[in-house]
């Protein structure tokens, strides 16, 4: 007869060996659903007002092969009804979207095969603003992921350099409203005064000016920058005026806009040109 210790050594055993099983079981049903992955390579963007944005959405097997022929995307937003947009069958499937995405969003079908779910959204508004999230269903691939857009105005200042010695920048549209600060070549920070007045909707035209006297051939950098974008404006003293070179940080993203993503929107947004 056995006694109560073997017996409660076995029932270990026995649960054990039982829960072993379930959590393979589960594991198994779950690797065989889905045996890819649907992400982001910027989970969080900057919208410029006005301007068209892509939403980056990307699936691919885990060993990062194949091509799809069948494969359903919708994308959602949070706390909105209805669609942004659905695709289904090689088809765009558009009975239950919303009505603030009509005729304002487009896939890029023809890249849609290669693990391409991207998101054009034309003419960015501010109520644009919140949680898109790209679910994507193909052979061996199930998932959602999810993108934060922002939204704010933001452009490039342009030079110009004054007679009595200063450097002007005027930049035609910020919101929210920035702060402005002129560096030195070395990074020394330099005197300057910046002025705003409104646009439209209250968006802000902004002109600084470096007090000076600039030199020849010195580099000074310009900083426009609120709490959702910084733009980064080099300007060169050349001996016919100023030339000036731009690029944004998003502190949303918290990165640089590389030039490899600017050419592959710029790509993308001209494949829907040529087809429209």
């Amino acid at each position: 007869m056995a006694s109560i210790g073997q017996i409660i050594f076995g029932s270990m055993i026995f649960l054990i060996v039982v829960i072993s099983g379930l959590i393979i079981f589960i594991l198994a049903i779950a690797f065989s659903v889905s045996q890819g992955t649907v992400e982001s390579s910027s989970p969080s963007i900057v919208g410029n007002l006005g301007q068209d944005v892509v939403m980056y959405c990307r699936f691919l097997t885990n060993n990062g092969n194949g091509q799809y022929d069948d494969v359903s995307i919708t994308w959602q937003k949070d706390g909105l009804s209805g669609v942004v947009y659905e695709y289904k069958k090689k088809a765009a499937q558009l009975q239950g979207q919303n009505v603030q995405f009509r005729n304002r969003v487009q896939l890029f079908p023809d890249v849609i095969y290669t693990g391409n779910a991207s998101l054009l959204l034309r003419s960015v508004r501010w109520e644009d603003v919140g949680v898109y999230r790209c679910s994507v269903s193909a052979p061996k691939i199930s998932g959602t992921t999810s993108i934060d857009l922002k939204v704010a105005a933001f452009s490039a200042p342009t030079f110009t350099r004054q007679k009595e010695g200063s450097l002007t920048a005027e930049a035609q549209r910020w919101f929210p409203q920035p702060n402005v600060s002129w560096l030195s070549q070395s990074g020394e920070l330099l005197n300057s005064s910046t002025q705003y007045s409104n646009n439209s909707a209250d968006i802000k035209q902004v002109v600084s000016v470096y007090e000076g006297p600039v030199k020849a051939d010195d580099t000074y950098t310009c900083l426009i920058q609120n709490s959702l974008v910084k733009a980064v404006s080099e300007a060169t003293v050349t001996g016919n005026g100023v030339t000036g070179k731009t690029y944004f940080i998003f502190n949303a993203a918290s990165t640089k806009v590389s030039n490899f993503q600017l050419l592959l929107t710029v790509i993308l947004i001209l494949s829907v040109i040529q087809k429209t």
